[in-house]
C-alpha cells in the first residue's frame, strides 16, 4: 500500500511540473527565434516583391507586417478561394475577421517567411 501511494505521489508530482515548466515565448510569435526555430531564414521584403505572389500557386500574404506564404494552404482554406482576394496584399483585416476559428491562429506562423521592410 505505501508503495502505491508513493508511485501515486510520483506521477502527481511530475503532472504538476508539467503546469510549472514555462513554455517557449517565442511559440506563435513569429519573430526571428520561430523562424529560426523552423529552421527558416527570417528576411525582409519589400510590398513590392510580396506583390508578385498573387497567384493560387504563389500566394503570399501579408498580416501584421510578417509575409505568408500560403501557397500550400490555398487548397485547403475553408473559404475557398476568398483567400485569393488578398493574394500579394495585405490580409490583416481579413485574417482577423470573425470567419476564422482558432485553428487558424495556431497555425499561421508555419506559413511565415518574414517581414516586410520599413
Amino acid at each position: 500500500m505505501e508503495i502505491l501511494i508513493y508511485v501515486l505521489f510520483v506521477v502527481l508530482l511530475g503532472l504538476g511540473a508539467l503546469f510549472v515548466i514555462p513554455r517557449s515565448n517565442s511559440k506563435g510569435k513569429g519573430d526571428a527565434a520561430h523562424l529560426a526555430g523552423s529552421g527558416k531564414t527570417s528576411r525582409s521584403y519589400t510590398k513590392k516583391e510580396v506583390s508578385t505572389h498573387n497567384t493560387r500557386k504563389d500566394c503570399w500574404i501579408i498580416i501584421k507586417d510578417k509575409v505568408y506564404d500560403v501557397t500550400a494552404y490555398v487548397e485547403e482554406h475553408p473559404g475557398g478561394d476568398d483567400i485569393l482576394n488578398n493574394a500579394g496584399c495585405d490580409s490583416t483585416e481579413g485574417f482577423f475577421g470573425p470567419q476564422h476559428g482558432t485553428r487558424v491562429f495556431e497555425i499561421i506562423e508555419d506559413f511565415c517567411t518574414g517581414r516586410l521592410k520599413d
